[in-house]
């Protein structure tokens, strides 16, 4: 049997499709699954206006929990670790963030909440993560969250992790 000549060509063609179809079609698509179902624990990306209708009965745990980004300059916190809420109760939290740099940069928190059944139920009226945050050099921000678990979050879930992930949106492009 004789070698395919073209069979190279072929290989990189392959990989090429295969990396487009990844880094171009993918995220897009995951976007919009994530969004419709609540998987991979996203929240609600705008601001929401709810009527409290409070259940006095239960009381769940919030947990909130910060990262940067492997390259973000800032330093990134919440002011409490957890609170204990009532379902159906509007809650305020401060976050904290400093820009380690002397430049101006601006930067992005994406949330993420667990276990991802809870996402659906945990509603934000206000929250840092809906615009990108400016920062002045060495600047601090006090940045609230306003936000509200459904009174309808099943019984079984009693405490909710809240994440926040901070990115810097000023990286220099690797040119």
């Amino acid at each position: 049997m004789a070698p395919d000549r073209w069979l190279p060509l072929k290989l990189v063609a392959m990989s090429a499709a295969t990396f487009a179809f990844a880094a171009f079609v993918m995220p897009p698509l995951y976007d919009a699954f994530c969004e419709l179902t609540g998987f991979g624990g996203r929240t609600n990306e705008a601001p929401v206006a709810l009527v409290e209708a409070i259940d006095e009965s239960r009381t769940v745990t919030i947990q909130f929990t910060t990262t940067t980004n492997q390259y973000a300059p800032y330093e990134f916190r919440s002011t409490v670790n957890s609170m204990t809420v009532q379902p159906g109760r509007i809650y305020n939290i401060d976050f904290l963030a400093r820009n380690l740099t002397e430049q101006r940069r601006t930067a992005q928190a994406i949330p993420s909440v667990y276990p991802n059944k809870a996402s659906n139920y945990l509603k934000k009226m206000e929250c840092f993560c809906f615009n990108n945050q400016p920062f002045e050099g060495n600047e601090t921000l006090e940045m609230p969250v306003r936000f509200m678990v459904d009174a309808d979050l099943p019984t079984y879930i009693d405490t909710i992790t809240l994440a926040y992930t901070f990115f810097d949106l000023d990286m220099p492009s690797a040119d």
